[in-house]
């Protein structure tokens, strides 16, 4: 069994907000093993950019552990967090407002090497041009300044900055979701590329469930906070068991001429996350909703192995 390097146990985060407490992230728990990638999708507004900055500290959690090879790193004080910081890492999802536009491309990757003095002041260039060689960025590159680069390579740009301390874990969020689609297969590929040699290990964000299936090992699905289903990427797609994962799988367009899939066709308004009601939040949108759904919130069921879901139905 691969060893887990990230665990996150009863993840909640709550904002207080006029009216009420907004619940963004509800009790959610889950594992990545060393040198896979966990998927991580829903819609938009779901929590799943909250649970990679509360992983990484960004911000502030509720309640919760996050386990960091065997050790609550929630409860790590200033200088230990600015440690552990060289080995977790972030790459953020709009490529040109994550980088500074006052700096070069080449100041941009040497500020974590200059931050956390890895590399002697007078090799940090030469370490530079080492990191944008890996990361496809021309040398030429050096001493331009984000706005003369296009999406691609500044995304690239993010990627080696991400890369510049040798991290072992990267939440990635969003990578992909503003660039054109064949960006997004480079970039994609690049990632791959990157954890095959540098044994990397990944937490990739999204809401493009053709993109996660990609590159994802697993998949955790979340709706309004919550996760919902946890399984192989395989085993996502070839059996969902959750009704909002069979809606989330119809809605992927397939690439084939004259091929039909049935759309299931979310009704209701999505609930408030502000005060949540009891029971299942999805149950007003779903059309195999039952009393007990209405009532009570329903517990993590194990389908099969590795293959869990949140739903009375799976009961």
């Amino acid at each position: 069994m691969s060893e887990a390097i990230l665990e996150v146990n009863n993840l909640k985060k709550y904002f207080k907000v006029p009216g009420g407490t907004l619940h963004a992230v509800d009790n959610v728990s889950f594992h990545i093993n060393r040198g896979e990638t966990l998927g991580l999708v829903g819609e938009s507004g779901c929590g799943k950019s909250t649970v990679g900055r509360v992983i990484l500290r960004l911000i502030p959690h509720t309640e919760g552990q996050v386990i960091y090879n065997g050790e609550n790193i929630l409860s790590y004080n200033h200088q230990k967090m600015q440690n552990l910081r060289k080995k977790m890492q972030i790459i953020f999802q709009d490529p040109y407002s994550c980088l500074d536009p006052r700096k070069t491309i080449g100041q941009i990757i040497a500020e974590p090497l200059q931050i956390h003095k890895t590399v002697p002041s007078g090799e940090i260039n030469e370490k530079v041009l080492d990191l944008m060689a890996k990361g496809g960025v021309s040398r030429k590159l050096f001493n331009s300044y984000p706005h003369e680069l296009d999406g691609g390579r500044r995304q690239r740009v993010g990627i080696i900055r991400a890369l510049a301390l040798n991290p072992e874990f990267i939440v990635c969020d969003e990578p992909v979701s503003s660039l054109d689609v064949s960006i997004q297969a480079q970039i994609l590929n690049l990632l791959q590329e990157l954890q095959d040699t540098m044994g990397l290990t990944y937490l990739f964000i999204s809401h493009d469930l053709s993109v996660v299936r990609h590159i994802s090992n697993r998949i955790l699905v979340m709706y309004l906070g919550q996760m919902v289903e946890l399984c192989p990427a395989r085993e996502l797609f070839r059996n969902p068991v959750h009704p909002y994962t069979k809606a989330l799988l119809s809605a992927v367009p397939i690439a084939k001429y004259g091929y039909k899939r049935d759309r299931i066709l979310l009704e209701g308004d999505v609930p408030s996350p502000i005060n949540p009601k009891p029971g299942c939040k999805f149950a007003n949108r779903c059309h195999l909703a039952q009393d007990i759904c209405r009532r009570e919130e329903p517990p993590v069921y194990t389908v099969s192995e590795g293959h869990q879901v949140c739903c009375h139905l799976a009961n």
